[in-house]
């Protein structure tokens, strides 16, 4: 009924409100949420994740670089095997990002809009 109600404040008609109430908490919503498993384009998901910190000691045109990398192996479901190469500035910023997004993530779920209510 509350959600119902939501619908009708954002303008929608009431029958409209009715029949997505029905779709989204009837009986119809076992029928919807399988069809939608069913037609869900399914993208492979990471297995196993390997990685190990390289350090060049030298190049062909330096003698002594000193410079770490990190290498870094994914296994992904499909069985394709993915290998790359990342110097430490870019894993930092990569880091620096992630901590980022997530305390954006974690102030969002702090607004009261965002939150569910039973």
């Amino acid at each position: 009924d509350a959600f119902k109600a939501d619908l009708i404040e954002l303008k929608l008609t009431p029958e409209l409100s009715t029949d997505l109430a029905k779709a989204a908490f009837g009986s119809r919503r076992e029928g919807i949420e399988d069809a939608s498993a069913a037609n869900r384009v399914r993208l492979p998901h990471v297995q196993s994740f390997r990685w190990r910190v390289d350090v060049s000691i030298s190049t062909s045109s330096l003698n002594r670089t000193m410079e770490p990398s990190i290498l870094a192996e994914l296994t992904l479901s499909d069985g394709n095997v993915k290998t790359f190469e990342v110097p430490v500035s870019k894993f930092h910023e990569l880091r620096y990002n992630v901590a980022y997004v997530l305390r954006e993530m974690d102030s969002l779920e702090q607004r009261n809009i965002l939150k569910v209510q039973d």
